[in-house]
């Protein structure tokens, strides 16, 4: 694992400090091989998005403290996996993101024009 840097190639910063986000549960969207569903978006989640995820498969509101999931409320901020941010996008419901801790790995799967049109820390 590896901090990395985020999407404008800068120093990555904390998605959230009150809940221990990333799949490495440090605040960050740090990613590495181990991370094979590419948590690197944070975004600061919507009840329209956890509904899409939900009606997908992908319950993000109940806990699951078997893997230290706290479950998410609207107006969270989480580490994404940036493939089901893409989803999300395209059905219309895509949370408002944060590119400062959104891990620079995201523009593989991800446009930086679709992320500056959701962005919170850009004018």
């Amino acid at each position: 694992m590896a901090e990395g840097k985020n999407v404008f190639g800068e120093p990555l910063e904390a998605c959230c400090s009150s809940l221990k986000t990333g799949f490495y549960r440090t605040g960050a969207c740090e990613t590495g091989p181990e991370d094979r569903g590419a948590h690197v978006v944070c975004a600061e989640v919507t009840e329209g998005f956890l509904a899409f995820c939900r009606s997908k498969g992908n319950d993000l509101s109940t806990p699951v403290p078997a893997f230290n999931f706290p479950g998410l409320k609207p107006g969270d901020r989480w580490c994404i996996c940036a493939g089901w941010w893409k989803r999300a996008l395209d059905a219309g419901v895509a949370p408002p993101v944060v590119l400062t801790a959104t891990h620079e790995t995201a523009l593989d799967q991800l446009s930086m024009a679709d992320l500056k049109k959701r962005a919170l820390d850009v004018a």
